[in-house]
C-alpha cells in the first residue's frame, strides 16, 4: 500500500462524512486510542509546514494510524446496519451476521496502519475518541454481507 497516496485519496472525499483534518486517528499498541488532531501534534520531529500526509508518515513510525472511512450503524429492530461514506448503503442483516458485528453504538470504520509498515487491518473505533474506553476493533473477517461491503468500500479507497 502507498501509505500517502492513500491518505490523499481518502481525506480528497471525506468532506461527506468526516472533517477531512480528523481522518486520522492515533491508536497506541494497546489498541486505545490517542490524538485525533494531528494538525496540533508536535511530537515525532512534526512541524507546522509539514504536510498532512507527512505528519501521518512521521506518526507512523512510532504509532499505529487509523484512518477512517466511513460510519456504520446498525439497527437492531429489522436486523439492518446503515453504512456512511462517500455513497451511502442498507444492509439486510442475517440472525448470524446481526449478532456477530451488531454493535450498540454509532463506530466509525477504515483501516488501522500498523506503525513502521503498510500493513494494514479493517476495523472501526469509537465514534467520539474522548472517552477513557474508546478503542479500536478489528472487524472480523468473513464472506457475510456485511463484512464484503465494508472492504469493498475500503478497497475503493486504498492505492497500491
Amino acid at each position: 500500500m502507498n501509505v500517502s497516496e492513500t491518505i490523499k485519496n481518502i481525506r480528497s472525499s471525506c468532506n461527506n462524512y468526516v472533517d477531512p483534518d480528523l481522518v486520522a486517528t492515533v491508536i497506541h499498541d494497546n489498541y486505545y486510542m490517542g490524538s485525533n488532531n494531528i494538525e496540533e501534534l508536535d511530537k515525532f520531529d512534526i512541524k507546522k509546514d509539514d504536510s498532512f500526509e507527512e505528519k501521518i508518515l512521521k506518526i507512523l513510525k512510532h504509532e499505529n494510524v487509523f484512518l477512517n472511512i466511513g460510519m456504520y450503524a446498525f439497527i437492531p429492530v429489522i436486523n439492518e446496519c446503515d453504512i456512511y461514506s462517500t455513497e451511502d448503503y442498507n444492509l439486510k442483516l442475517s440472525e448470524e451476521e446481526f449478532e456477530k458485528y451488531a454493535n450498540e453504538k454509532e463506530r466509525v470504520f477504515g483501516i488501522l496502519i500498523k506503525k513502521d509498515s503498510t500493513d494494514y487491518v479493517i476495523g472501526s473505533c469509537d465514534l467520539c475518541g474522548c472517552s477513557i474506553d474508546a478503542a479500536f476493533n478489528e472487524i472480523e473477517p468473513s464472506e457475510l454481507d456485511f463484512y464484503k461491503k465494508i472492504e469493498e468500500i475500503i478497497d475503493t479507497k486504498i492505492i497500491y
